[in-house]
């Protein structure tokens, strides 16, 4: 499982038996601060297998129309729950790539009522509901989640992104100093979740800038996302010339890692590649709204307008957590 900037999972990736970090991310998900991910695996399915969902979709059939005995059905029944919620995971992506959000919403739905509650699946139905502009949703999926999986970093992350919509700075910074307690000391990518949600929320600056500086030196090679990070704290800081050097590097990288999915274009399902090309294109309509910030402090007013604008065509929302 791959993560976004903060540290979430990919929502679009559906990939519910991964452990986590982005939401997010992801659908990152640190507002659009994403990264591409594998394609998604399935509870309980084996890695490498695939989903076998049209054999166990005639299962269902054969027992809805009575002509398996009775006495098969128990051994039967969780090759069709799973070949449900494989089908289900399956259409939610699908429909999410055509931006069907609350169709995909629906979908895992469906998978939750088959499988049962599972952390993962709820996080990845919070984050399509903030996506919706469904927060307090979002922070009712994030919190049964941490109930299912207490010592997962991965429900704080996104119930801090889903509180920071709904306007709610304690919870947030709570969540967000969790997820560094819940995983390992100095994990690089707790350490910039933590410093991207005091930065969203104007509090804690200097120790904001303290974990993004630690997070990077972990690294070594910094990220697009961590470099906007740091950029986006500078400029709260008001050192803005540093600002905008640490986006320009951010946004160049990203537009690397664009360019280089083009690349890859043939050799990937259309549906696969929309949602990665989307994924990029929220995180550089983030970077560019922090540059905008940055240019209009300093002055660089058409800069900051050309900026302002391109964020906005690239998906920028902070009602939908792409912030």
């Amino acid at each position: 499982m791959q993560y976004d900037r903060d540290g979430f999972p990919i929502p679009p990736a559906f990939d519910p038996a991964a452990d986590r970090d982005s939401f997010g991310n992801g659908f990152g998900w640190g507002g659009g601060q994403v990264q591409p991910a594998p394609a998604p695996a399935i509870p309980g399915s084996v890695p490498g297998r695939q989903p076998k969902t049209r054999k166990r979709a005639w299962l269902l059939l054969l027992v809805a129309a009575g002509l398996v005995p009775a006495v098969v059905i128990p051994e039967v029944m969780p090759a069709v729950r799973q070949g449900i919620v494989e089908w289900a995971l399956e259409r939610a992506a699908v429909r999410e790539a055509g931006e069907d959000v609350p169709g995909a919403i629906a979908d895992l739905g469906t998978a939750l009522y088959w499988h049962g509650d599972d952390p993962d699946l709820l996080c990845m139905r919070a984050l399509l509901r903030l996506e919706d502009r469904d927060a307090a949703g979002a922070i009712e999926d994030a919190t049964q989640a941490a109930m299912q999986a207490p010592l997962s970093p991965q429900p704080a992350r996104v119930r801090a992104l889903a509180a920071v919509v709904a306007g709610n700075v304690g919870m947030a910074l709570a969540d967000a100093g969790m997820v560094v307690d819940l995983s390992a000391p100095g994990d690089p990518e707790a350490l910039n979740h933590r410093a991207y949600i005091r930065a969203l929320v104007g509090r804690e600056l200097p120790a904001a800038l303290a974990d993004i500086e630690r997070a990077i030196a972990t690294l070594g090679e910094p990220s697009p996302e961590l470099l906007d990070t740091r950029g986006f704290l500078l400029h709260l800081l008001d050192r803005q010339a540093e600002a905008i050097d640490q986006l320009n590097l951010a946004i160049d990288a990203m537009q690397q890692n664009r360019r280089q999915l083009r690349l890859l274009s043939g050799r990937m399902e259309r549906s696969e590649l929309i949602r990665r090309m989307r994924a990029l294109d929220r995180g550089l309509a983030v970077m560019l709204h922090h540059r905008a910030l940055a240019c209009a402090e300093a002055g660089l007013v058409e800069q900051a307008a050309q900026d302002g604008e391109l964020a906005r065509k690239k998906g920028f929302d902070p009602a939908r957590g792409i912030f």
